[in-house]
């Protein structure tokens, strides 16, 4: 048997392959999303609570200690880190695929407990990329104007700069992070291969990628003009929508499942039929 193990895992190739999307696709999978949090309201505020919470909490404090700055830092932190805080929706939807009924304890378990390791190898990765981000952030302070009575066209590079650097690190991060983390819950891969993955689907859906990409950034501006009371719900949808659009992008079925846990088992056939593009 564990010939055959490893005999199986020789022959899986380095990247899955996925489908070519509509540009509209984005919009397909906020549907299914909204459907998820109607299907599981309680489990679903209760995660957008507690995210909202966290969110607001870190930046009260920061606000009202003085360090503005610190706060406007972590809420650009967030992006690095909103990928590791869907794991638990991925979990929610999956359950809800098979028929299950969802289950915060079993969310948690396939989240943080049976594929801790490659999310923790992915954290590392995501923990690089911000380290990098912030010293750039640094960096381009050099830009800030010194003058007393800095010009229009001294804000604007510096503004400017400031927004290509951290548009090429949101990027980087976005394409890395798209579909990784879905397939690692779903499918017995590394981070690597997941990683990979995932910037090749990103690179091959350019503009179904840049609406997705546009439809988490509105809402989670959203979610902070609402004094983060939005978030309740937006979390949750993107969330759901994420793991929704890993299933009609990603072609996994060359790679094993899960020897136990929630996708160890096939989703539903009606599940599957509604995730088709």
């Amino acid at each position: 048997m564990p010939a055959q193990v490893e005999r199986k895992h020789e022959e899986m190739p380095f990247v899955a392959p996925c489908r070519k999307l509509s540009p509209w696709a984005p919009f397909r999978w906020v549907r299914l999303g909204i459907r998820d949090l109607v299907r599981a309201p309680q489990h679903s505020m209760a995660y957008g609570l507690t995210v909202a919470l966290l969110i607001g909490i870190v930046c009260l404090l920061a606000w009202f200690r003085g360090s503005q700055w610190f706060m406007f830092a972590m809420i650009g932190g967030f992006v690095f880190l909103a990928p590791l805080t869907c794991i638990g929706l991925y979990a929610i939807s999956a359950q809800l695929e098979r028929g299950q009924q969802p289950l915060m304890a079993r969310s948690a378990r396939a989240a943080w407990k049976r594929h801790f390791g490659n999310e923790m190898i992915f954290a590392l990765a995501l923990l690089v990329i911000f380290l990098v981000w912030a010293r750039a952030a640094v960096m381009v302070s050099v830009f800030f104007p010194t003058d007393g009575n800095p010009s229009f066209n001294d804000w604007l590079m510096y503004l400017g700069f400031g927004s290509a650097v951290g548009a090429v690190f949101a990027a980087v991060t976005f394409s890395a992070s798209a579909f990784s983390l879905p397939m690692i819950m779903h499918r017995n891969v590394d981070s690597i291969t997941a990683i990979v993955t995932s910037i090749n689907a990103v690179l091959r859906n350019k503009r179904a990628m840049i609406i997705w990409l546009s439809i988490i950034v509105l809402s989670l501006l959203v979610g902070v003009a609402t004094a983060f009371v939005g978030l309740i719900v937006i979390v949750p949808v993107i969330g759901y929508a994420a793991w929704h659009g890993y299933l009609e992008t990603i072609v996994a079925d060359d790679f094993p499942r899960h020897d136990n846990g929630i996708t160890s088992v096939p989703r539903s056939a009606a599940a599957e039929g509604s995730e088709q593009p």
